[in-house]
């Protein structure tokens, strides 16, 4: 039986989704998340998935930050990008952190089931208008993607909140753990990361937006981490 897994939050897309990977694989058993949160929890229940098919933009995921981090994470796990960027160059990076293909949102269902058996074939895919280019990534961008795949998931998800502003006690409140375990965690991802504060983990993070160098505001530091 094949297993197939997809991470998006919008309802409709999800079923678009769905719908093209039965055209693809009639027999397949397909299985949704509408975070990465939920997407992880789906992935320890499906360790053996045969192929994801993940939004570039959805709660608890940060350009191509999820990406990466299940790339390191699940490494023998094919994983298809979607997303509502048309741009060649944002389907070029998805490929250089480990995508094995890019499908716009735009992308007409039979291609989605074209570009679904490709990649389950071996094959790396992107719609026609976006082939060509290089698909390297900038050193420091492939540094940062090296060190978030070294993230634990509750590792990874604090640093998403860390990058959307959240103070510890608001992480500690949303993962329903003490402030001093997220202060652990802090600690552990300063480390993997080779900075020195939650500011400089944000700026990290920032690497792999869509646009480089975007964050959200951040709140004020607590004592001076």
């Amino acid at each position: 039986m094949t297993d197939i897994l997809i991470a998006d939050d919008h309802p409709l897309f999800r079923d678009a989704l769905q719908r093209a990977v039965l055209a693809a694989l009639p027999r397949a058993q397909v299985r949704s998340a509408e975070s990465v949160h939920g997407l992880y929890s789906l992935i320890e229940q499906y360790p053996d998935a045969d192929l994801l098919l993940l939004d570039l933009h959805m709660p608890g995921a940060r350009g191509y930050s999820a990406l990466a981090h299940i790339r390191g994470q699940y490494p023998g796990l094919p994983i298809i990008v979607v997303s509502g960027h048309e741009e060649a160059q944002v389907a070029r990076r998805a490929l250089a952190h480990g995508a094995a293909a890019y499908i716009p949102k735009s992308t007409a269902g039979d291609e989605i089931v074209h570009a679904i058996r490709a990649v389950l074939d071996g094959d790396v895919w992107l719609p026609p208008q976006l082939v060509g280019g290089s698909a390297e990534l900038q050193p420091d961008e492939a540094d940062i993607a090296a060190r978030i795949a070294t993230l634990t998931p509750q590792q990874f998800r604090v640093l998403t909140m860390i990058a959307e502003g959240l103070l510890n006690k608001q992480i500690a409140w949303e993962l329903g753990v003490s402030e001093a375990t997220v202060k652990a965690h802090m600690t552990a991802i300063m480390r993997k990361l080779g900075v020195n504060n939650r500011t400089q983990v944000a700026l990290a993070a920032s690497h792999l937006a869509v646009e480089p160098g975007a964050t959200q505001p951040l709140l004020v530091d607590e004592e001076g981490e």
